[in-house]
Formats: C-alpha cells, structure tokens, sequence
C-alpha cells in the first residue's frame, strides 16, 4: 500500500483515501476497488511480460494455427465489452474476420449467430465460473466440433481454467492472480484480459514491453495529477453520463457506462454511443444534467469526425460538463469547465493501447461518484449483484 500511496503523492483525493487505515478502508467498502484500480500500470507490465515467454507465446498462436476462418470473442457483462474492444484490432492485425458475440447470445441462439466454419472462439473470463462460461464452451465443443478454443482468464481455479484440460481443442491462459480482482466490479481484471487478448497481434516481445511500458507511465501520470479533477467532476450535479467512442472504442465507452452504472446503484443513467451514431436520436437525452466522457481516437480521420460532433454539442449548447481522454486535446472542444485527460507520453499508432487508458478513467470516474452518492464501490448494489452470477439451469432445448 506504501508504493501505491507515494506514486500518488500528488492526487490529493487519492492520497486521503490511501492514508485511511485498511480496515477503514474495508468498513469504507472501497479498499480492494482503489487497490485494484491503482494497481493497473503494474500488473500491464507483468501481463506484458508473461506474453514474452515463449511457452505463452505458443498458446496465444497454437489458435491461428493453421489461420481459423474467423475469429469469435465471448464473454458476459464486462468480459463481452473487452470483445468488443478487442474485435476491430484482431480483424486489423490478424487480416481474419473478428466479431464479438455475448456468451449469453451463444447459449440462447449459437445456431444463428455463430459463423460456421473452422473458427476460434476466444473465451474472456475473469473467474471463469458464471454460469455461460462453461455453458458455452461444452456446448460448441458438442455441436460445433470444428471450433478451436482459446480461453484467456484471471483465476487459475476457475471452472473455464480446469475443466478442458484434456481437450486439445481447448487452450488457457491464466493471468497474474493480482488480476482476479476481488471487488464486485471489474477493474484491473478487464484491462489486463484486454491487453492479454491484444497479444494475439502483439507478440514482438520487446516492442510489447515498450508499449506496455509507455501505457503504465501514462496512466500512472493521470493518477498522479488528474485524479483530483476526475473526482471534482463526480461531485458535479449531473443525473446521467454519455459516453463516446469509435470503433473499439464503444466497448470502452460501453465498459465505462457499466462501471457507472454498477457503482452508483443505478442512481446515474448511463448510455454508450458512437460519435456518428449521437446525432440519430440519442442527442436528444443530452441536457444541463449531461456529463459527455469522450474517448477520442489516435486516428487522425477519425478523430475528426469525433471532433466535428464535439463543436456541434458546443454550439448547440448541449450537456453540463464534457471529460475528454486521449492524446494532443484541441482546446476549441473544450469548455471551461470541461477536463481534458492528456495521454502524454503515449504515442499511440493504433486503437488498443488507448482503450486501457480510457477504461482506466471511466473507472476513477464512477468510483469517485460512488463515494460521492454514499456507496461502498466493492459491493455497490446492496445484495442485488455478485461477483460471479449465481448458477442457473443449462437447458439443452433447440435454441
């Protein structure tokens, strides 16, 4: 706890939830969310490393191997929202078809939905014990036998983790155990599966490593010296949040909407939405309760379509306070009461490495607005949510 409150000595509100002794903090309900929030930069750097060794090389490509058709990402809540992510960056990289479908649709409807062919199905879980994990994967391995499986999870003692282990069709990765985020909410869990399945295309060894490592520095920067005005925003009157971004960025925006939602009981409206896709109803929610959160895009033509939109809510007038992340922020988008997230030091090429840096804002953003309305941000819902989604009946019926 020492080394996460000195590389936050300069964030005031951060700093005084830290000095908190752990058992306050744990009377408090927030003390394994901050830790697993701060904690981020560190563990990308061992998930970054891990994907180095040559043995988890081979199971990241053992999938690709003869090249799949195409490529299936599945998970439920937050897990689906890094397939999302992940999918334009596979497609991209890979040159192979990439599509995320939530592992509850697979289990309702795989028939339908589910590309036919010889496919891989990536399999993102942070426990590995909700009840669709598993689900889906004994069913495809039963139905769809020409599938490969790739299972990237955060519990080595998870049910997806354990229960193929003499399937050859199925292969698992297992995260650092840091990554097994204890609080309800996901967290460093997301992340690192993000950046775990971004190794699929990321898997120059040192190259890595240095994004790895210029994404940490980032991020830990806004710990560091963003912090006080991200929590600032959460105490502002604001009923509903919309969040913004292109491409695989509308998972993180997706992600982020979740994480509010979960951590203020509902109590704050969320909505993720596409910068094009705003302007096709969804403008019409925008009022002087708005906060706009805008991930903006390190391409420069998509950036400014992204940016068109912004000047347009400025001209019209719409939404209360605006929180914009990304590299080289143009103050025109900005209002003065509007926070710009600088990602300095990122250098940022493609999509993937700024998705980290979003979540990691909305994440600081939600649980700052937790505390805010009272909450306790490791169980936030009172009872009405668990970690892991209770058991429930697999019906074996024609879907």
């Amino acid at each position: 706890m020492s080394n996460i409150g000195k590389q936050t000595k300069d964030s005031t509100e951060l700093q005084k939830l830290l000095a908190l002794p752990l058992a306050e903090q744990r009377q408090r309900g927030y003390a394994d969310t901050l830790r697993e929030i701060l904690q981020q930069p560190a563990t990308w750097m061992a998930t970054a490393d891990l994907l180095r060794s040559p043995q988890r090389l081979e199971q990241l490509q053992v999938g690709l191997t003869p090249p799949p058709s195409h490529i299936v990402l599945t998970g439920s809540g937050s897990s689906m929202y890094i397939g999302e992510c992940l999918a334009p960056t596979l497609q991209l990289g890979l040159g192979i078809p990439a599509q995320a479908i939530a592992a509850g649709t697979l289990l309702t409807h795989w028939r339908s939905v589910l590309p036919r062919g010889a496919g891989l199905l990536i399999s993102l879980a942070r426990s590995g014990d909700s009840p669709e994990s598993c689900g889906v994967v004994d069913r495809l391995l039963a139905d769809a036998p020409d599938y490969r499986h790739l299972v990237i999870t955060c519990n080595a003692n998870g049910k997806l983790a354990t229960s193929y282990r003499h399937d050859p069709r199925v292969t698992v990765l297992v995260l650092d155990e840091r990554t097994n985020d204890r609080s309800l909410v996901m967290t460093s869990s997301f992340t690192n599966l993000l950046l775990a399945g971004a190794g699929l295309v990321r898997h120059e060894g040192r190259d890595a490593i240095a994004a790895a490592n210029r994404l940490a520095r980032s991020v830990q920067r806004v710990f560091d010296e963003q912090a006080d005005a991200l929590a600032a925003v959460a105490r502002a009157e604001f009923s509903n949040v919309v969040y913004l971004g292109s491409g695989g960025a509308l998972g993180a925006a997706h992600e982020c909407a979740l994480k509010m939602l979960e951590m203020s009981g509902g109590a704050v409206v969320t909505m993720a939405e596409t910068y094009l896709g705003l302007r096709h109803g969804p403008m019409s929610s925008l009022d002087g309760q708005t906060l706009v959160v805008g991930f903006l895009s390190p391409d420069p033509a998509v950036r400014a379509y992204e940016l068109d939109l912004l000047r347009e809510l400025s001209r019209k007038q719409l939404g209360l306070t605006r929180v914009l992340v990304g590299e080289h922020i143009p103050a025109d988008v900005l209002g003065p009461h509007d926070v710009a997230v600088e990602l300095a030091g990122l250098g940022a090429t493609d999509d993937a490495l700024p998705l980290l840096a979003d979540v990691a804002v909305g994440q600081l953003l939600a649980f700052f607005r937790c505390l805010e309305l009272g909450g306790k941000p490791d169980t936030p819902s009172q009872g009405v949510l668990t970690r892991v989604v209770e058991h429930f009946p697999m019906h074996s019926g024609e879907a």
